[in-house]
């Protein structure tokens, strides 16, 4: 049987590479293989699936026995739906000010899914016990919105990373409070790469209630899951996900993408190279003079500051964000498909701007 004919033409270059987001980067050939495996004939719509099915058995294999997913199209939804599945219409959201759901979903966890964020100022993007107390007060209080849960990002927004002792200690005191732990996942194969631990590690066997697991980031086309950790959430998540219109209907083709990441290890190769990228990159950057390096490179990504104009100049040549425009700080990450080429490419040219 012949191809089917197609008029569609490439509208890039290929050959072009960026440092601006993970989510720059294309699908793995293996996940489009996948993809290409399970369309075909008839399956059952909004989950009932073979390859939900079957995801279900691969997740639990990673996050323990009473682990169940639930695949949603993208990673604000999953952090939306898995809020609104720990907490109530009067709930409110500890989370660092830094936190991707306080400063870059629009909104989302207080427009869509009416919730009260609660936010904390800190220097490297990670909550700790104490830092969480300055909000962590007022339950009987019928005039200030109920702290029912804490939303900690592995690895955060900054780049660093929550140890599993670090994690722990959040969930105790979480929980010694009557509030729920939400990880929000979307980088959390960069984090298990660079801590060389299973991601059970430092999610449910430290007492993570319910996490978004992220895809699209680390290879995917389109999709992430939320994966319920406390069986108390999985009720409430069937009707959430679809009323905030999470709910896919060829639900096959976000299964079968979680399937070729997880189901062996091309989810921990694809964050160990970007991982290794992001550590060629900062390498190289040190030793130019007038670049400062501000966080640890824990995954997949360097924040860097230098002067204003420079970055100007160089983001003719790669594309990558401002990350505090008005401080001259930049964010570089790294992708599964980054290569050392592009790495000392980019390096070369950051020398000759800022010799310019």
């Amino acid at each position: 049987m012949n191809p089917p004919r197609t008029d569609a033409r490439r509208h890039h270059d290929p050959e072009v590479r960026g440092f601006a987001s993970d989510n720059y980067a294309g699908v793995h050939p293996e996940v489009l293989a996948a993809l290409a495996l399970a369309n075909g004939g008839h399956q059952v719509a909004y989950g009932e699936d073979d390859y939900t099915e079957n995801l279900q058995r691969i997740v639990r294999s990673h996050f323990g026995a009473t682990a169940e997913a639930f695949p949603v199209f993208n990673g604000t939804g999953a952090n939306v739906v898995a809020l609104q599945a720990v907490t109530d219409r009067w709930g409110a959201v500890i989370c660092a000010e830094s936190a991707h759901i306080n400063v870059d979903e629009g909104g989302a966890p207080e427009r869509m899914a009416g919730l009260k964020l609660l936010t904390v100022p800190t220097p490297d993007g990670k909550l700790t016990p104490e830092l969480i107390d300055r909000q962590a007060y007022g339950w009987e209080d019928e005039h200030r919105a109920m702290p029912q849960a804490v939303s900690i990002t592995q690895s955060t927004e900054l780049g660093t990373l929550y140890t599993p002792e670090e994690i722990r200690a959040i969930c105790e005191h979480a929980h010694a409070h009557g509030m729920k732990v939400h990880m929000d996942g979307s980088r959390i194969a960069n984090a298990a790469a660079s801590l060389d631990v299973p991601m059970r590690t430092f999610t449910n066997a430290v007492g993570v209630d319910i996490l978004s697991l992220g895809g699209t980031k680390n290879g995917a086309m389109f999709g992430e899951a939320v994966v319920v950790l406390n069986q108390d959430a999985v009720r409430r998540m069937k009707h959430i996900r679809k009323m905030s219109m999470q709910l896919a209907s060829k639900m096959r083709f976000v299964s079968v993408q979680l399937e070729a990441l997880l189901a062996k290890d091309l989810w921990l190769r694809n964050a160990r190279h970007a991982n290794e990228m992001a550590q060629r990159l900062a390498e190289g950057v040190r030793a130019v003079h007038g670049v400062e390096i501000l966080h640890p490179v824990q995954a997949n990504g360097v924040f860097a500051q230098l002067p204003h104009d420079v970055s100007e100049r160089l983001q003719k040549r790669f594309r990558f964000y401002f990350w505090d425009e008005a401080a001259g700080v930049v964010r570089w990450m790294c992708s599964f498909d980054t290569t050392e080429d592009d790495v000392d490419a980019f390096v070369a040219a950051l020398k000759e701007e800022m010799a310019r």
